[in-house]
């Protein structure tokens, strides 16, 4: 009884530390995105100005502009060829089956800046300009693969007893599918497509190599660190985060009620 005790007490302790650890930084940024001082160092007292400074600020308007449209564009477009890959490889037999599922991970396990240099000497080759079409294909590209992985492992759960007597019971496949296939892997499919909007808008390897100079939230924020900016950069990293968190919160009511 004493060492199941001791264990218990460890685990949470050391989960407790866990947390602290995660999420003690995060909460830190967030306070000192409030505090009057520039130095990130004491607390001197409480101010908006940061925010103030942040909403006239055009350059990380712009920034944070591109990086939204490019999010919102390449997220949905990811996702359906994440699922349609995710279901042909797992439904379906074909020849080059494995070849096309190995393809789907080399994304995934690739350095990004070998990535990024890929994507660079292929549209470099095809004469396509760098730009926000660039960023965009490139960014579809990263993408989908781990929606692909995502939804690949809902499916691999699902397995087909339920499909199997919806049919049964006289539904035919194109009912079966939207009664009661979509809705088992929706909130995978909603997980994936989270997770590419995340990877999107984080993402700044890659997207450094194939924007040529177009204004990007990531690659916006590591130039003011490299200048030795303060708080705006709490203030703006809190809005980023409050921006994930709403995604976050909206999923997983998207999610319940899909349930």
């Amino acid at each position: 009884m004493k060492r199941t005790q001791f264990g218990r007490t460890f685990l949470r302790g050391y989960t407790a530390l866990a947390y602290a650890f995660l999420y003690l930084p995060i909460f830190v940024l967030i306070v000192f995105s409030f505090n009057t001082s520039k130095a990130n160092v004491t607390w001197q007292g409480f101010t908006l100005d940061w925010y103030v400074k942040l909403i006239h600020d055009r350059t990380i308007l712009s920034a944070f502009k591109n990086s939204l449209v490019v999010a919102a564009i390449a997220t949905p477009v990811a996702t359906f060829l994440g699922t349609l890959a995710a279901f042909a490889v797992h439904r379906l037999r074909f020849t080059g089956r494995r070849l096309l599922e190995g393809g789907l991970y080399i994304p995934i396990v690739l350095p990004e800046i070998i990535m990024g240099i890929s994507l660079l000497s292929l549209f470099s080759a095809l004469g396509v300009r760098l730009g926000l079409f660039t960023t965009l294909i490139a960014h579809i590209t990263f993408s989908a693969p781990f929606v692909f992985v995502v939804v690949r492992a809902r499916l691999h759960d699902l397995g087909h007893s339920l499909e199997r007597a919806a049919m049964d019971l006289g539904a035919d496949e194109w009912l079966t599918f939207w009664w009661v296939t979509f809705p088992l892997v929706f909130p995978g499919i909603l997980s994936g497509a989270l997770l590419a909007f995340t990877l999107s808008l984080d993402d700044m390897i890659i997207t450094y190599f194939v924007s040529a100079g177009v204004e990007m939230l990531p690659i916006q924020i590591h130039g003011m660190v490299r200048r030795g900016a303060g708080p705006e950069i709490n203030a703006l990293s809190t809005v980023f985060m409050l921006v994930t968190w709403t995604m976050i919160v909206t999923a997983e009511r998207l999610r319940r009620r899909s349930n």
